[in-house]
C-alpha cells in the first residue's frame, strides 16, 4: 500500500488537537490500509479490565527528546525539485507541516556523499590552506538551500562531512582507506577544522543556521581497505585529538560557538569504547555535546551492550540516532513499494532506541527515485518517499506513516516516562513507549508486529 501524491492531490492530516479531560485521541495505521486514522474515546472505569493494561507512571522520568526527521542529500533535493512546483510543496508539507509529520530534525551532508551525482568537496584546489577557493556548489545553493527554504517550521539542522578534499588525505582519493595527513594540531587538521567554520559561514548567507555538526560521518569507514565511496578515517583516539586541538577550538573561536558537536556518527557497535576514549579526555570533552549512532550493524551490537553503558557512563551527553535506511545490505532489495514490514522495522528501531535513552531518530534520504537513487556508486536504498519523475508523482510508503507515529506526536522537549504492562502477553509481542509532552499531554505509542 502506498499513497500517491501529485500536483493536485495529496493526503493530509489535521493538526493535533489535545483531547478534553477524561478522553483520548487514537491514531492507527495498519497493513490493511489505515494511515494515521484518527478516532476518539473516553476512559472507562470498567470492572472488566482487558487482558493487558499499560499503566503510565509519570513519576519515572528518563531522557528528553530532541526530535525526528530525515536527510537532505543531493539525491533527495534533486528528486524533490524534479517534481512540478505544487507537488514539491505537497512533499515538503507532508514531512514538515502541521498537516504532515511535523519533522523538526534535518541532517545535511557537508558536500558530497554516495547520494550525489559525483564526488566533490568545497575546496578541491590543492594545498589551499587558507581556503581562499572554498565555495558552496550548485548542489547546495540551488538544491539543498532551495528545498530547506520551503519549510515554514523552525528546523534543527545538522551537518556531517563524508570526506575532506583529497589533497588533505593520505590516500589522495575521495574513496578507499585514508585519514587526514599528519597529526592533530598540524596545518592539515587546522585547515580541515576551519573548513567546518567556512561551511557554516556560507550557509548562514542563505539564512540557514545549524543546530549541530558531527565530527565525521562513519569515521570507521575510512579505515577499511577499498571503501567504495566518500570517507575519511579516524580512530577514536584520532577523533579525540582532532576535536581537542583543532575542531573544538575552531568552532569555539568562531561566530558559531553555540553549535553542538556530535561524536561517533557511526554504528553503535563502537560503543561504549569510542565514547570512553573521546569523553574521558577533558580537553576534548568540553567541546562535545552528544553522540550519534547509525543502525546498520544493530543486529551484532545489542543496545544493552552499547548504548546503555554509554548513557550510564556519560549521562550528560545526549545520544541521537543520526542515520538509518533499509536496502543498504547486499541481501536486501533496494526499493519495495508499499512494503509494510519496512515500516515495522522503522518503528521497532525507534521504539528500541527511545526506550534506551536515545533522544531522537533521523532517517536517511527524505526522497529517492524508483531505483533508490541517484547514487554515483549505485548504492541504492529505500526511502519513505519515492519520486516518479517521469509521471510528476510521489509515493508515501508505510515507512512514512510509521515515522509519523513518533514525529507528529512527540515534540522536542517531551520526556520519556514509565510505562508498565500488567503482564507479559504471550499471544502478541507488543512494543510500546510513553512520553510527557511540554504541553502536559501524555503520548503512548504501541507497535504490534
Amino acid at each position: 500500500m502506498v499513497c500517491v501524491c501529485n500536483a493536485t492531490y495529496c493526503d493530509t492530516l489535521d493538526p493535533v488537537v489535545l483531547p478534553a479531560l477524561g478522553t483520548y485521541v487514537k491514531y492507527e495505521s495498519s497493513k490493511a490500509g489505515k494511515r494515521l486514522e484518527r478516532s476518539e474515546g473516553s476512559f472507562q472505569r470498567s470492572l472488566h479490565a482487558p487482558d493487558l493494561v499499560l499503566t503510565v507512571d509519570t513519576t519515572q522520568r528518563y531522557q528528553k527528546v530532541k526530535g525526528f526527521g530525515g536527510s537532505v542529500t543531493d539525491a533527495a533535493a534533486m528528486n524533490i525539485l524534479s517534481l512540478p512546483e505544487t507537488a514539491q510543496d505537497h512533499l515538503l508539507r507532508s514531512y514538515f507541516s502541521e498537516e504532515g509529520l511535523e519533522y523538526n530534525l534535518v541532517r545535511l551532508p557537508m558536500a558530497s556523499c554516495d547520494f550525489s551525482l559525483h564526488a566533490y568537496t568545497y575546496d578541491d584546489v590543492p594545498f589551499d590552506y587558507e581556503l581562499t577557493h572554498f565555495s558552496l556548489r550548485d548542489e547546495d545553493t540551488k538544491l539543498k538551500a532551495s528545498a530547506l527554504a520551503m519549510s515554514k517550521q523552525p528546523l534543527s539542522l545538522y551537518a556531517s562531512p563524508w570526506t575532506s578534499p583529497t589533497w588533505m588525505k593520505t590516500s589522495e582519493s575521495f574513496v578507499g582507506k585514508g585519514t587526514l595527513k599528519g597529526q592533530a594540531g598540524d596545518k592539515y587538521h587546522k585547515t580541515w577544522a576551519n573548513y567546518f567554520v567556512r561551511f557554516l559561514d556560507e550557509y548562514a548567507k542563505y539564512n540557514l543556521t545549524f543546530w549541530a555538526v558531527t565530527a565525521e560521518n562513519e569515521p570507521s569507514a575510512g579505515l577499511i581497505n577499498n571503501y567504495p565511496f566518500q570517507c575519511l578515517g579516524f580512530t577514536a583516539e584520532q577523533q579525540r585529538d582532532f576535536i581537542a586541538q583543532d575542531l573544538g577550538p575552531a568552532l569555539a573561536n568562531s561566530s558559531h560557538r553555540h553549535i553542538q558537536l556530535i561524536i561517533l556518527d557511526d554504528n553503535r557497535l563502537h560503543l561504549p569504547h569510542w565514547a570512553k576514549v573521546v569523553l574521558e579526555d577533558e580537553k576534548a570533552a568540553r567541546y562535545i555535546h552528544g553522540i550519534g549512532i547509525h543502525w546498520y550493524l544493530d543486529f551484532i551490537g545489542p543496545i544493552q551492550d552499547t548504548v546503555v553503558p554509554t548513557h550510564e557512563l556519560f549521562p550528560d551527553y545526549f545520544i541521537l540516532a543520526t542515520e538509518a535506511c533499509i536496502g543498504a545490505h547486499f541481501w536486501e532489495r533496494d526499493v519495495i513499494l508499499g512494503c509494510w514490514d519496512r515500516g515495522n522495522q522503522y518503528s521497532h528501531s525507534i521504539l528500541t532506541n527511545l526506550n534506551h535513552f536515545v533522544a531522537g531518530w533521523t532517517d536517511w534520504n527524505l526522497a529517492l527515485d524508483l531505483e533508490g537513487g541517484p547514487n554515483w556508486v549505485k548504492n541504492y536504498v529505500d526511502s519513505p518517499v519515492i519520486v516518479d519523475t517521469s509521471e510528476g508523482i510521489f509515493y508515501k510508503q508505510p515507512m512514512f506513516y510509521h515515522m509519523g507515529h513518533f514525529s507528529k506526536f512527540i515534540p522536542e522537549g517531551s520526556q520519556r516516562v514509565g510505562l508498565v504492562a500488567s503482564k507479559e502477553s504471550k499471544k502478541v509481542d507488543l512494543e510500546y513507549t510513553a512520553f510527557l509532552r511540554p504541553d502536559g499531554a501524555v503520548v503512548v505509542v504501541v507497535l504490534n508486529r
